[in-house]
Order: C-alpha cells, then sequence, then structure tokens
C-alpha cells in the first residue's frame, strides 16, 4: 500500500504561513533541498489542498523564466511531470493535468489511491488538506521542517481540534538552519 506523507516547513513557534500570510522565510539550502528530492523520488503524485495548489500552479510552470535558484531550477521539470491532485471542495477542474478529488467522499477517493501499487503520495505544505486527512486517519508520515524564524502568529501547522499522538522517527539537521522533525501516527 502507498503512504501518504505530509512534508510542510514550519516556523519556530508552528507556524506554515505568517499573520498576514507570508511565507519568505524559509531558506532551502542545498541538504534540505537534496532532502526534499528524496521525497519527491519516493513519489508517484504530488497532493494539494486548494490554497496551495494555486501557489504551485502559477509558481512552478514560470520557475525557469522567474528564478535562478538552483532548487527551483531543478525541481521545475519535476514539477512538470509529476502527477498531481487537487483536494477541494470548491475546484472543479485544474490546470496542468491535476486531478480534483474531495467533492464527494475524499475518505474514499484517498483510500483508493493509496490502495494502488507505486509510489508514495507526497502532500505539500497547507494546513486544511492536511488536517482533513489526519482527521480521517490517512496520514502515514509526518515530515515537519522547523525554521529559525518566529512569526508570532498565522496559520498553525496543525489546525485540528482534536488530540494526534505521533511517534518520533527520526531528526536531521540541514545547512546549519533547519531541523527534520519525522514523524508517524502513533
Amino acid at each position: 500500500m502507498r503512504k501518504l506523507v505530509y512534508w510542510v516547513h514550519q516556523s519556530v513557534d508552528g507556524f506554515i504561513e505568517g499573520p498576514n500570510g507570508e511565507f519568505d522565510w524559509p531558506a532551502m539550502g542545498p541538504e534540505l533541498s537534496a532532502y526534499s528530492f528524496e521525497l519527491t523520488d519516493r513519489a508517484d503524485a504530488f497532493l494539494y489542498g486548494g490554497k496551495v495548489w494555486g501557489l504551485m500552479s502559477w509558481y512552478w510552470p514560470r520557475a525557469e523564466q522567474i528564478s535562478q535558484d538552483p532548487h527551483d531550477l531543478r525541481f521545475a521539470p519535476v514539477w512538470a511531470r509529476t502527477p498531481k491532485i487537487v483536494i477541494s471542495r470548491t475546484l472543479e477542474s485544474a490546470e496542468y493535468g491535476a486531478r480534483v478529488i474531495g467533492r464527494r467522499d475524499l475518505a474514499a477517493e484517498v483510500a483508493e489511491l493509496k490502495a494502488q501499487p507505486g509510489g508514495d503520495l507526497l502532500l505539500t505544505g497547507g494546513s486544511g488538506a492536511a488536517a482533513a486527512l489526519t482527521e480521517l486517519g490517512l496520514v502515514d508520515e509526518y515530515h515537519v521542517v522547523v525554521h529559525p524564524v518566529v512569526l508570532g502568529g498565522g496559520t498553525p501547522v496543525f489546525p485540528g481540534k482534536d488530540r494526534l499522538d505521533l511517534r518520533l522517527t527520526g531528526t536531521r539537521g540541514f545547512d546549519g538552519r533547519s531541523v527534520l522533525l519525522r514523524y508517524e501516527r502513533s
């Protein structure tokens, strides 16, 4: 069975974006970039919530024209060729060949995806889709990268109301800046 892996960047105080939606603080150094490619190499599909999809579908098709960042230039073709799934109750369709799920029975749709043969399903960023999938018990691994910034407010990485017990399965530092906390459900 395929795993659903949640991959997210957060501040030290637990936010994925600042009070005004800012996401200008994660630093993708060479070690963190290499780790992100380890995750994408395991994945057969990228999953996004609607808000993150809007950001990703705007940026990645244009990245090679607007960025000189080595990580971005290497990831843009990976993003283009990897199947994408958008979790949304409001979108009927999405560009770039993405499939939209979540309009009928999210639990059944994701369980069906996980039952198919292949690599992992990589859910990137955002908190709404991650919270919904966590609540349904469908997230297998949490890869949380903590960056050295305190935002003082914003969108929490785990907005759910219920307690979630996790088991630490690994830690790792990157570029002398950020730390990975890898968890599985207890």
